[in-house]
């Protein structure tokens, strides 16, 4: 089993710790999504992983050994961390060429990988000439080159278009379906909900999560129903008796009352409304789930861990 181990992971820039003991493991055959704040310490972890920073104390290895050991890293470890590190002059194919002598890599997976990214057409065109998120589609072919176990990406969603976004959505849960380890970085939330199975969130250096992603969003968002009636005074007296009526106990109990018949139910799902206002007589015109969203439960978790935090400018001048 080729997953990522992170043991009592530390690393300290003089007086300033970046990551704070860190313990946890990305497996195989699921996408882990990696989020935290800014300044929380993802970037400086996924460095350590690669080996491009030493630790303080501590261990990251990717299946049981310390990356800068791997003969032919490629082989083992794909990586897409800066769209901006090939070199401007090359053209995409020499650049792939270059990586692939590099690791004994057969020369034949260079238009391969292309082909998979979508760059076979301009693969002869110097990288200086392409956009931002060609250069993220290169930077994920140079990460599949050495058909590795194990491809770490950070925002690999940065620069591309809506086509591009969905390929690469469906890339990162093709490679775990294949039964590799997946591990993204992202700081955008309804991306991370579209493909991430697990979540590991980081805030200020230390573990905050390392849990499924459902379960993450259902125990720190209630769920909630979205009902509408033409009878209104019916639904409330059902709700009433069911104790979830009274203004006073909206937040503690029941249900939140809105607009026209408008309701939303706390604590609730839809198949228990139904059956309420189906045993009423109570005609319905609206009655719908609201799940929680990944964002709403990453905003509760890490409200305390954000280290920039700006303030909302008044939207009316103060007087003195």
């Amino acid at each position: 089993m080729t997953s990522i181990d992170v043991q009592d992971l530390t690393k300290e820039y003089g007086r300033e710790r970046a990551v704070d003991g860190l313990t946890f493991s990305v497996l195989p055959g699921r996408v882990t999504g990696f989020l935290g704040p800014n300044g929380a310490g993802k970037s400086t972890t996924m460095r350590l992983v690669l080996g491009l920073d030493r630790p303080t104390s501590g261990t990251a290895t990717v299946g049981g050994h310390a990356y800068a050991t791997l003969r032919e890293p490629l082989r083992h470890v794909g990586a897409l961390l800066d769209a901006q590190a090939p070199h401007g002059s090359r053209t995409a194919r020499d650049h792939l060429r270059a990586l692939a002598a590099s690791n004994r890599v057969p020369e034949r997976r260079v238009d391969t990988v292309l082909e998979e990214v979508g760059l076979a057409s301009v693969a002869r065109r110097r990288v200086r000439t392409y956009s931002l998120g060609m250069r993220q589609r290169l930077g994920v072919a140079g990460a599949l080159l050495g058909d590795p176990p194990v491809v770490l990406l950070d925002e690999p969603a940065n620069g591309l278009d809506p086509e591009g976004i969905i390929w690469m959505r469906e890339l990162m849960r093709t490679l775990a379906r294949e039964g590799r380890t997946v591990f993204v970085s992202s700081h955008l939330m309804n991306e991370t909900a579209s493909y991430a199975d697990h979540l590991v969130v980081l805030g200020r250096g230390r573990l905050l999560v390392d849990t499924p992603m459902r379960g993450f969003i259902d125990t720190r968002v209630q769920p909630r129903v979205r009902v509408r009636t033409t009878d209104d005074g019916a639904l409330r007296r059902l709700f009433a008796d069911r104790g979830i009526e009274a203004v006073e106990a909206v937040e503690a109990a029941g249900a939140v009352e809105g607009e026209g018949g408008r309701w939303t139910v706390l604590h609730a799902r839809v198949e228990d409304i139904g059956r309420l206002m189906s045993a009423a007589g109570l005609p319905v015109l609206e009655l719908a789930a609201e799940e929680g969203t990944l964002e709403q439960a990453y905003l509760d978790l890490t409200a305390a861990e954000t280290e920039f935090a700006g303030t909302p400018s008044p939207t009316q001048p103060q007087e003195a």
